[in-house]
């Protein structure tokens, strides 16, 4: 297993935790002005240089579900793929941790952490479906911008882009998680366990159906 992916992973799923919740927080704070777009370009952004910056290291997944989709379109193999999802979740845990010795706690409760979650009146089957989709969309871009030895050399800028039409849509829905990491470290430094299951059955699933789609019709073998 290489240790340089692990860490890479671990480092840029931190960086995709802390921006996103700092961003979230920081929204909170001024008021609401930089609003979903401004929340949804810190994630995207973040996305866009971190996978940039990590790609030749470990692939730049940052993100259980892609990691996933990897292993069932043979990119990579079972015991790099568990130890790139231990060290993402292990990123995400610290980043949550870490923020909350910068912001401050009364603006962190006031958000939830930034945990993505169910908006008002969303059912628990809408949200389903919701990150089904939603992470379908970004994995099937990881495929054809990343993984695919046709794809241009530029994946991180329209990986990163997925992610924030992703949240202009979703974000008001689930929060638009994608991202089992994502959820995971803000809910367990107080953002709540609830539905916790969604966020990593919707992100897998959908995750899971854009590589077999990509990999068995529209990849060259």
């Amino acid at each position: 297993m290489n240790s340089k992916a692990l860490v890479a992973e671990c480092i840029g799923t931190f960086a995709l935790i802390f921006v996103g919740v700092g961003a979230i927080a920081a929204d909170h704070v001024m008021g609401g002005t930089s609003g979903l777009v401004g929340i949804a370009l810190a994630h995207g952004l973040t996305i866009a240089v971190m996978v940039s910056a990590t790609g030749a290291v470990s692939g730049g997944h940052l993100n259980p579900a892609v990691t996933i989709g990897a292993l069932l379109g043979k990119k990579i193999s079972g015991a790099n793929a568990i130890g790139y999802i231990i060290a993402q979740c292990l990123g995400g845990i610290i980043a949550a941790f870490v923020i909350t010795l910068v912001v401050p706690v009364n603006t962190l409760s006031a958000v939830g952490m930034g945990t993505p979650a169910l908006g008002k009146d969303v059912t628990i089957g809408q949200g389903l479906v919701a990150e089904i989709v939603l992470t379908f969309f970004l994995v099937f871009v990881v495929f054809g911008t990343a993984m695919d030895a046709r794809a241009p050399k530029v994946g991180g800028l329209f990986i990163g882009l997925t992610v924030a039409l992703d949240i202009l849509v979703g974000g008001p829905v689930t929060g638009a998680a994608m991202n089992p990491a994502r959820h995971l470290g803000p809910a367990i430094f107080g953002g709540g366990l609830d539905h916790l299951w969604l966020y990593w059955v919707g992100p897998i699933t959908g995750g899971a159906l854009a590589a077999i789609t990509y990999h068995s019709v529209l990849e060259e073998k």
